[in-house]
């Protein structure tokens, strides 16, 4: 019964910001890894960012560092994607995702270790 909202996303310029966030109910939160992930059309899901059970520890894709930011709030059971100086190239559909296994602390950039999925949003940068 675990699930995943995200909202957020939207058309933006180049060099513009945008702050996705996603709402997790019906399952524990806190104890699990959170990522975010993206898919452009006719290209294959890719790792954007991830943020560890505890918050302590972020990991993020090269093409994105420097860029955005993942960030949760364990009480409201909310993870949040802030992503500024957009690109064109940013444009997907962003999913948040919740980890299988708690507590774990490696392969945070593997697809197949997140368990649960929300169904998206949508990031349109134009030119």
């Amino acid at each position: 019964q675990v699930q995943l909202v995200e909202s957020g996303g939207g058309l933006v310029q180049a060099g513009g910001s945008l702050r996705l966030s996603c709402a997790a109910s019906g399952g524990p939160f806190s104890s699990h890894a959170m990522a975010w992930f993206r898919q452009a059309p006719g290209k294959e899901r890719e790792f954007v960012a991830a943020i560890g059970w505890n918050g302590g520890n972020t990991y993020y894709a090269d093409s994105v560092k420097g860029r955005f930011t993942i960030s949760r709030d364990n009480a409201k059971a909310m993870v949040y994607l802030q992503m500024s100086s957009l690109k064109p190239e940013d444009t997907a559909v962003y999913y948040c995702a919740k980890r299988r296994r708690p507590y774990r602390n490696v392969d945070y950039d593997r697809e197949e270790e997140y368990d649960y999925w929300g169904q998206g949003t949508q990031v349109t940068v134009s030119s």
